[in-house]
């Protein structure tokens, strides 16, 4: 289920952001505040799965209230700032282009975990980070970066390295938000995944309100309204829709973190990327030139290596356990205890 809120909505997200720009929407505080302010969802998903009853010893490793709203007012404040580069990289970015660039992020990822998890670095591992660093570093070769728009190229290296930082970002969060669940929010309870998305989107979504005024972009909010090719009602709807579609796609990495790893959580992440440039093609006439085809296959060829040193851990992992239970079960040491 987290899996598929993660491609799910992380495609739909993209490709309604790729839409608002290209209908007459301008505004990228706009954007990151569409990909943020849909946490309200998250709180009746809260409401209809309350926490469960914690022991009195998971009680008193609970960390203080000052240290919790350090937290998640710090994930809050990163959260606003990789969306807001994210939005930036879409506006100059087609959207073919920024998806295959944002596969760089699982390099990002488990360079952050090696570092703060202490990953280890297996050779598929680091054939998959390779080949994705490829991927993503061929786009900066496009001498036109093919789109049915044209793009400067001024703003295609804006686009570029917002985006590139976006990925960064994002890769450090997750790696981040793993450590926050091990070391701080003990509890396997779903309902610390909802506490976690719900209180950092409610600061992004402050921070990303903030950022809206203080930029004057709100002045033009009503003439943007007006000139929104689809209409004021095509235009509400595609932000609302974007915001339904992020926090989805929210929900299922942290459910995917708290499960399993923020590295894997990344790897479904990047699964779901190149599924974009091919709905890109069909609905904005992106040109899929040889450069992006080449990026487009490394990217899948890099997340084929990564998923097969997860099948590999998977099976050792079970082998463990089954010796284990086999020494467990030994008659001498039944009568020795």
């Amino acid at each position: 289920m987290y899996a598929f809120f993660v491609i799910f909505g992380q495609s739909a997200s993209t490709l309604l952001g790729r839409l608002y720009y290209d209908k007459g929407g301008k505004s990228v505080w706009v954007a990151t505040l569409a990909q943020l302010a849909g946490f309200p969802i998250v709180i009746l998903c809260y409401c209809l799965a309350p926490p469960k009853s914690c022991t009195k010893n998971e009680q008193i490793r609970q960390p203080s209230a000052v240290i919790l709203a350090l937290v998640y007012f710090s994930f809050g404040i990163c959260l606003v700032a990789y969306s807001l580069m994210y939005s930036i990289g879409l506006l100059h970015l087609p959207v073919s282009t920024f998806s295959l660039i944002c596969a760089s992020q699982l390099a990002f990822n488990a360079l952050f975990s090696f570092f703060l998890h202490s990953q280890k670095f297996t050779p598929f591992i680091i054939n998959s980070l390779v080949l994705l660093t490829i991927s993503s570093s061929l786009l900066i070769f496009q001498t036109n970066p093919a789109s049915h728009v044209e793009v400067p190229k001024g703003k295609y290296a804006i686009g570029f390295i917002c985006t590139i930082g976006a990925s960064a970002g994002y890769g450090l969060m997750l790696s981040l938000t793993q450590l926050t669940f091990r070391k701080l929010l003990k509890g396997e309870t779903h309902a610390k995944v909802f506490e976690m998305v719900i209180y950092q989107s409610l600061v992004a979504t402050s921070a990303a309100i903030l950022g809206l005024f203080i930029s004057g972009e709100w002045k033009g909010l009503s003439i943007e309204v007006e000139e929104f090719e689809l209409g004021k009602f095509s235009y509400a709807m595609t932000l609302i829709e974007t915001a339904i579609a992020s926090q989805l796609f929210v929900i299922g990495a942290m459910g995917l973190i708290f499960k399993v790893s923020s590295l894997f959580s990344n790897a479904i992440s990047v699964l779901g990327l190149p599924v974009i440039p091919i709905l890109a093609v069909i609905f904005f006439h992106d040109k899929m030139d040889a450069v992006k085809a080449i990026a487009m296959v490394l990217a899948i060829w890099g997340f084929v290596s990564y998923v097969y040193q997860c099948y590999l851990d998977n099976q050792s992992s079970k082998n463990e356990y089954r010796n284990g239970s086999e020494v467990s079960k030994s008659p001498l040491l039944e009568e020795a205890s």
